[in-house]
C-alpha cells in the first residue's frame, strides 16, 4: 500500500477557536474528539487535530487545495470575517489573491499564527 497522508496536530491557543477557523472556512466535518485533541476531518478521512502545547508556538504553513466555489466562499468569509490577507508568502500584497499556477491562491493567518494558503490548482 502506498503511504497516504491520515493526520497532523496544529498548535492552538485556543483549540476550539482554531478548529472552529478551519471547520468553517473549509467547510470541514466535524469529527470526534478525543483527549487533548479538539479533530475536524477533511477529505480521504485525513483529520486535522488541534491541541494546546505547554509551550511557545512556533509559525507552521498549512496549504489547502480548494476548487473553485470553495475558495469562492472561503475567500468570502475571510473578507467577511475582517481576517487580514495577501497573495503573497511574503505579506507584500495585503487584500489581494494572487493567479499563479493556472489558478488562484491566497494566503492569511489562523486564531494561532499558522499561515494558511488555499490554492485552486496544485503547483506540479
Amino acid at each position: 500500500m502506498p503511504a497516504t497522508f491520515n493526520h497532523t496536530i496544529i498548535a492552538s491557543k485556543d483549540r476550539a477557536e482554531s478548529a472552529r477557523f478551519y471547520r468553517e472556512l473549509l467547510e470541514a466535518a466535524e469529527a470526534p474528539s478525543w483527549g487533548l485533541f479538539t479533530n475536524i476531518a477533511l477529505g480521504d478521512g485525513v483529520l486535522l487535530q488541534f491541541a494546546e502545547p505547554p509551550v511557545d508556538i512556533q509559525m507552521q504553513h498549512y496549504a489547502f487545495l480548494v476548487d473553485d466555489e470553495l475558495f469562492d466562499r472561503a475567500y468570502a468569509r475571510l473578507t467577511d470575517w475582517g481576517v487580514v490577507h495577501w497573495a503573497d508568502p511574503q505579506m507584500r500584497r495585503p487584500g489581494e489573491i494572487n493567479h499563479e499556477h493556472g489558478g488562484r491562491g491566497v494566503y492569511c493567518k489562523d486564531p494561532a499564527g499558522h499561515a494558511v494558503e488555499l490554492l485552486t490548482r496544485p503547483y506540479l
